[in-house]
């Protein structure tokens, strides 16, 4: 039994007590079951038409929720994970969209929601306003800022261009830089339209300015995004987010060139400059050669005219100036010099006489026999010098032998075997630590005593004593105190006598 024919049958008897006592009992998830497979099945897939309310973004799990309202009712609505993803206008607060989706019911909450599998603005008007406030928006975060634009090379190396391989754009602007001046150009492969557009055209930007300097493919001195001209929602995806953001961050000039001269989008806005259409972009990536040529030769017989003139300039002045001076200020220079010019061979050949009869007399003095001598006296003088450096090592030999043996005998003097000789011996632990005092010494600990000829281990029998209590020495163990002198006859009656008697 459908629930449409339950209702039908209360509504035929609603006075019947008989009646309601044999319905059939329904659980709570088994009518909200039976709700959803009629909505389901009563609509589909339906297209509806409403303003965001409520959209708070994505939730952690990457689901989206608002509401679908008018001015009469209100319609729950969920965007999945993977479709919000995929859609290429994102839901926005206050948009007024177009969504196409499958109407079905919630039972958690017995509401019924629409599930929502694409989404667009609702008309030129929404996309309009969502432009203007994604506008407002990324302007507040300085991203259109003239300050942070960079200058355009003049000549660039190498130029990146970002557009769709197959169309007319890359053919246009290839053509217009080898009427000016060919240039090495990279194309970077992007579709220009559709959801997948901007993700391409923000990876083609960052991955110009992620080439390494000097790498296998060279990087661009410039880039240039461009597009042929289309309707707004043609255009779309370079007025997305993540394309502006990337224009901005290049850290390499670029330009935009994106639809013709009419058509504005927020990537010229983020750009280093905006051309009105692709052609146009080329134009200002590079100079005319021709004209280039041309300013150069013109600038070169500038230069010349002007260094010629400068000459004839200088030249004018020198003349003047030599006709100011005197006329005979040069005769009387020129008869001096003319007169040392006379004098001078004479004076060279005199000159060199001179110092030929030096060379002769100096000559003269080194004589075979001279030779002799002189080497006779220096070998005397190296003999006598030899004689004087032995005898002088000697006596230092002598010296440090002599101071040799004193420090030995100093040595030896102070050594402690000296004292081992005098009949004493040196006491040390089973580690070979020296024993100073007899406390030092406990009962049964191992000792080593050296003497002058040798060592001895032995046993303590019992801990060392004081001093204040060893044994006196016996009779046979005292010394005996030597006997005083006898005085001599002489020294009672005469001398001097006993300091202490």
């Amino acid at each position: 039994m459908s629930p449409s024919r339950i209702i039908g049958d209360n509504e035929a008897s609603p006075d019947s007590g008989s009646s309601r006592v044999n319905l059939t009992e329904w659980s709570v998830s088994e009518l909200s079951a039976a709700l959803k497979r009629t909505v389901e099945d009563a609509y589909g897939f339906v297209r509806v038409r409403g303003e965001i309310s409520g959209f708070k973004g994505a939730s952690p799990s990457g689901h989206c929720y608002f509401r679908l309202k008018d001015d009469k009712a209100v319609l729950e609505g969920v965007i999945w994970k993977g479709n919000y993803a995929r859609m290429r206008v994102k839901p926005e607060e206050g948009l007024d969209v177009i969504v196409t989706g499958k109407l079905t019911t919630f039972p958690g909450s017995s509401k019924y929601q629409i599930v929502i599998d694409s989404l667009e603005p609702a008309g030129v008007g929404a996309l309009m306003k969502l432009l203007e406030e994604r506008k407002k928006k990324l302007a507040a975060e300085g991203l259109f800022d003239e300050a942070r634009k960079q200058l355009i090379p003049f000549l660039p190396e190498v130029i990146g261009v970002v557009t769709s391989p197959t169309g007319a754009v890359i053919r246009d602007i290839l053509h217009r830089l080898a009427d000016r001046f060919p240039r090495h150009v990279l194309v970077w492969p992007v579709r220009v339209q559709g959801e997948a557009s901007a993700g391409e055209v923000a990876a083609a930007i960052e991955g110009f300015n992620a080439l390494p300097e000097g790498g296998l493919i060279p990087r661009p001195d410039l880039i240039i995004v461009a597009r042929g001209g289309g309707s707004l929602e043609d255009l779309w995806s370079f007025n997305e987010e993540i394309v502006v953001r990337a224009a901005a961050a290049s850290m390499i000039p670029l330009i935009s060139a994106v639809g013709h001269e009419t058509d504005i989008t927020l990537i010229d806005f983020a750009s280093d400059r905006r051309a009105p259409t692709p052609t146009a972009a080329a134009e200002m990536a590079v100079p005319v050669r021709s004209e280039l040529l041309s300013t150069l030769n013109a600038l070169g017989n500038r230069k010349y005219a002007g260094l010629q003139r400068g000459m004839e300039r200088h030249r004018r002045e020198l003349t003047m100036l030599s006709r100011a001076l005197p006329k005979d200020i040069l005769a009387e220079p020129r008869q001096s010099l003319d007169s040392l010019a006379e004098r001078l061979p004479r004076a060279l050949q005199a000159n060199a006489q001179l110092h030929r009869t030096h060379l002769t007399r100096a000559s003269a003095r080194f004589t075979p026999r001279l030779l002799s001598q002189r080497l006779v006296r220096g070998k005397e003088v190296v003999a006598a010098f030899s004689e004087r450096r032995t005898r002088a090592y000697r006596v230092y030999l002598d010296r440090r032998t002599q101071r040799l043996s004193s420090v030995g005998q100093l040595l030896a003097a102070f050594s402690y075997r000296g004292v081992l000789k005098r009949g004493f011996a040196l006491v040390r632990d089973g580690d070979g630590h020296p024993l100073r005092a007899a406390a030092g010494v406990s009962g049964g600990m191992r000792l080593d005593i050296e003497f002058a000829d040798g060592r001895v281990a032995a046993t303590a029998d019992g801990a060392g004593a004081p001093r204040d209590h060893v044994s006196p020495p016996r009779a046979e163990e005292v010394p005996a105190r030597p006997k005083p002198r006898a005085k001599s006859s002489g020294e009672g009656s005469g001398g001097q006598g006993s300091l202490f008697g």
